[in-house]
């Protein structure tokens, strides 16, 4: 079977769907993330939401409560503890880290009987979401749309320039917990598609990949989402032509993608052109 056929089946179009949400609302708040040097943050709340998803199969609820209940608790912590505590919020995204990872393997280690579903959320299948997972996809990427929209500007200099935005009257530790928090509602509702191991990776590399070529915010933010989109369908293609895990091929095409846009970086080039004039 090939061509437009293979949509017939109602897996693949969710699957498809949820590339197209989940890998924009992931490479958009992946953007908050690598401009505002907080990269780590994406490895501590995928790992709070693998933990919370842990928990919800230990007490018989659905995963997604759990992901999304330790998940933003996690995203919600990594502000005020850095502030109160008076160091960096890759510093307390280490302790949250420690944290999550501990209680994850308490709760695997507690789930009775086969671990299946347990690894399944840390591997992912995007082939198995319901239209279920699509439509809370759907609504979160909604929010986060939402979210820029109305507060555009003030999270452009947020993620810019905290401390100018601050001098200047902008709420920016409000706004700071509001992307905080954004990025852990994406990343708990990405789960199940990606997994736990691998989602962070999601976040980071589009993102990543649309520093290396763009200088300007919004572009940067176009960029990523294209990025992100682009990874999930192609490595949906790739793992349906060669019958690959979807997640991992994602992963590495998203990787990929990374390596291409720091080859081409034409902010490198600018910089060589800008030393080589000034040694001149």
């Amino acid at each position: 079977m090939s061509g437009w056929a293979v949509f017939h089946f109602a897996y693949l179009q969710n699957a498809v769907l949820a590339g197209l949400l989940g890998g924009a609302a992931c490479a958009v708040v992946g953007v908050f993330v690598v401009t505002m040097h907080l990269s780590f943050l994406g490895v501590g709340i995928a790992h709070a939401a693998f933990a919370g998803a842990l928990f919800s199969l230990l007490v018989g609820v659905p995963p997604l409560f759990g992901a999304l209940l330790f998940g933003l608790v996690t995203a919600a912590a990594v502000g005020p503890l850095a502030d109160r505590a008076e160091f960096g919020p890759d510093t307390a995204t280490g302790i949250l880290f420690s944290l999550m990872m501990g209680l994850a393997f308490l709760f695997l280690g507690l789930t009775p009987g086969a671990k299946t579903e347990a690894l399944g959320l840390f591997w992912g299948s995007i082939l198995t979401l319901t239209r279920g997972d699509v439509l809370v996809l759907a609504a979160v990427a909604g929010a986060l749309a939402a979210f820029l929209i109305l507060f555009y500007k003030e999270i452009q200099a947020v993620v810019c320039h905290r401390q100018v935005a601050q001098a200047v009257g902008i709420p920016a530790a409000a706004v700071t917990y509001g992307i905080l928090l954004m990025t852990g509602l994406v990343i708990a509702c990405a789960l199940p598609g990606v997994g736990g191991l691998l989602v962070y990776t999601l976040v980071i590399n589009p993102a990543a990949a649309a520093h290396q070529l763009t200088w300007r915010f919004r572009s940067m933010l176009l960029l990523a989402a294209v990025f992100g989109v682009l990874s999930c369908w192609t490595g949906l293609a790739l793992s349906w032509r060669f019958n690959l895990p979807a997640g991992a091929v994602i992963v590495l095409v998203s990787t990929a993608v990374f390596a291409a846009a720091a080859v081409f970086c034409p902010k490198r080039k600018a910089a060589r052109w800008t030393e080589k004039n000034a040694a001149a």
